[in-house]
Parts: C-alpha cells; sequence; structure tokens
C-alpha cells in the first residue's frame, strides 16, 4: 500500500493570532523605543475588512480591542454582534466613506479616518448632530497626489479643515497612504509636518509593510491587516 499523502500541518503556535499580535505589537514597541517615542501614544488598529467574525475572535481573546473596517455595511453586518460579545470594542473606519452613509457611521464607528471633502464635512455634521456623538475624525490626505485615490489634496487642506471647523466639527489628525512601490518615509514625514503646521496631534499612517517606519515618523495610529490576520487565500 502506498503511503498516505502528508497531512497539513496544525498551525504552530507562532502561526497563532496571539503570536501574531504579539510580534506586531513587539515591532511597534522597537520602532518606538529607536524613534524615542511613547509607547502609548501609539494605537494598533486591526484591520479586519473581509475577515469573518471567526477569524476576529481569536484576535479579541489575545486582548486586542482596536479594529478597522473599510465598509460601512461591512462592519454593520458583523460588529454588532461581536460588541455584544466583548467589552470595550473600539472601531475605526479606515476606507472611503459615501455622504450617504454618513448617519450609518456616525453610529457606528468611535473613529472615522475619512474626511476628504466639503460634501461630507456637511454630511457628518448633520449626523452628528442628530446622533449626539461625534467619532473621531481623520482628514484623509491624498499625500502623494493620485488621481485614482480619494483624499483632500494637500493643497485643498486648509480649506476643508476651516469648512470642518466651521460646521462645527473639530478634526483631529490626518490620515493617508502613500503610493506603492516607492519608499514611503518621505510621505510619511511630510503628513506629519503638515499636521504639526495645522495643530494636529493624531496620524493615521502605516500599513503592514510599512507601519515601522510610520511608527519612527510620529505615527500615533497604525493600520494592520495581514501582518495579524496572515495572507488572504
Amino acid at each position: 500500500m502506498p503511503p498516505a499523502p502528508p497531512s497539513t500541518p496544525p498551525a504552530t503556535s507562532a502561526d497563532s493570532p496571539a503570536a501574531r499580535l504579539a510580534a506586531v505589537q513587539q515591532r511597534i514597541a522597537r520602532a518606538a523605543k529607536v524613534a524615542r517615542h511613547d509607547l502609548a501614544d501609539i494605537a494598533l488598529i486591526a484591520v479586519s475588512k473581509t475577515h469573518e467574525a471567526e477569524a476576529i475572535r481569536p484576535l479579541i481573546a489575545a486582548g486586542q480591542r482596536r479594529f478597522g473596517e473599510n465598509r460601512v455595511q461591512e462592519a454593520a453586518a458583523k460588529w454588532p454582534a461581536l460588541r455584544a460579545e466583548h467589552d470595550g470594542i473600539e472601531l475605526h473606519l479606515v476606507g472611503q466613506l459615501q455622504s450617504n452613509k454618513a448617519d450609518e457611521a456616525v453610529a457606528l464607528f468611535d473613529a472615522i479616518h475619512a474626511l476628504d471633502r466639503p460634501s461630507l464635512v456637511t454630511a457628518l455634521a448633520r449626523a452628528i448632530d442628530r446622533a449626539g456623538r461625534a467619532p473621531t475624525l481623520f482628514v484623509q490626505v491624498n499625500i502623494g497626489d493620485e488621481p485614482q485615490k480619494g483624499g483632500c489634496a494637500v493643497a485643498d487642506l486648509p480649506g476643508l479643515l476651516g469648512e470642518a471647523r466651521g460646521a462645527g466639527l473639530a478634526p483631529a489628525g490626518l490620515m493617508c497612504v502613500p503610493p506603492l512601490g516607492v519608499e514611503p518615509a518621505p510621505y510619511f514625514a511630510l503628513l506629519a509636518k503638515i499636521a504639526r503646521d495645522h495643530g494636529l496631534p493624531l496620524l493615521s499612517m502605516g500599513m503592514s509593510d510599512d507601519f515601522e517606519t510610520a511608527v519612527t515618523l510620529g505615527a500615533t495610529h497604525v493600520r494592520v491587516g495581514s501582518a495579524l490576520f496572515g495572507p488572504r487565500a
């Protein structure tokens, strides 16, 4: 009888969600130490877009409480039940937001990293007024001036901030996604400078491939997906 084909080995402890979370936390801590940044000022957002609740629960069990989603509809389908199961969940919208989803987003998310245009300023101001709650707001900046990407142009940022503040909003920070395939550090450094110039304390920048660089350049929020959840099938 021919030997049975080898079975797929079970996940080792190094492959577990808890181990991946610990590894990412250690990398953030090392980068913060090198740059002499306070680790307590850096928030890790586990980007759970497209992942089902079964993939999210092990990270929650390991202690992760901040999660990011790209789409309001997807988040609304899975997070109310997860929040009912677990205390202390903090939910961040890290994808683009349609104005007609503003009410849903304000009700669901603790932070919105997608403020990028005057029409959304108006929609969010109305939604926040109706809901009586105000998520933390980040202005998304098109830091590489890429026409295919969302985000406010750097040149338009002062005007957008003025409109937001005039509408009663209080943006707390900036968010960016640097161009693919290039060194991200100059873009992170530019976003940090722009934030300082406008008195904005929060910086949402850095993903699985570059979050350590972002931390050294002042990120307060890093958005990490595949390094925590593993590669997508």
